[in-house]
């Protein structure tokens, strides 16, 4: 019996869904970087054999550019199990000016309760327009225990 684990990796290694495994690769030299750079990039993706990093902040590019070459050989060197049988020949940024897009928001459900007021206050206002203010609101409020 095989476990969930081995499973999605029997999935995961058919060619119909290689695009998986160049996810996992992305994530996995995303990791490596260090985690002010990390926050910087918006995406990445493969295009033919080169990784392209897509950046949000034109400083975090310029960090990735001082260390690409250091990037590429430690790649070269060892590359993570995550990219067996991925070809990365170069690696490329470039900064992105597009707005981000706000995350989808759950709709937001209104509780009615009931109102619990019944409306019957004694009015001691001296002013004329907050004394006839006062006394709409008790009005709406006798209506609308009216109707319940």
């Amino acid at each position: 019996m095989k476990n969930a684990s081995q499973i999605i990796n029997i999935i995961q290694n058919k060619p119909q869904f290689s695009k998986l495994s160049k996810v996992q690769c992305i994530k996995k030299i995303q990791s490596l970087l260090i985690l002010p750079i990390q926050k910087m990039i918006s995406f990445a993706y493969f295009k033919g054999n080169t990784l392209f990093f897509v950046f949000n902040h034109p400083a975090g590019k310029q960090e990735f550019d001082n260390n690409i070459q250091n990037i590429k050989n430690a790649l070269n060197f060892h590359t993570p199990s995550e990219c067996d049988g991925i070809i990365i020949e170069d690696i490329k940024a470039f900064v992105t000016h597009s707005p981000k897009k706000p995350p989808l928001k759950m709709p937001i459900t209104e509780d009615i309760y009931p109102e619990r007021a019944s409306g019957n206050f004694k009015i001691d206002i001296q002013d004329e327009k907050l004394n006839l203010l006062v006394k709409s609101i008790r009005d709406i409020i006798k209506a609308s225990n009216d109707t319940n």
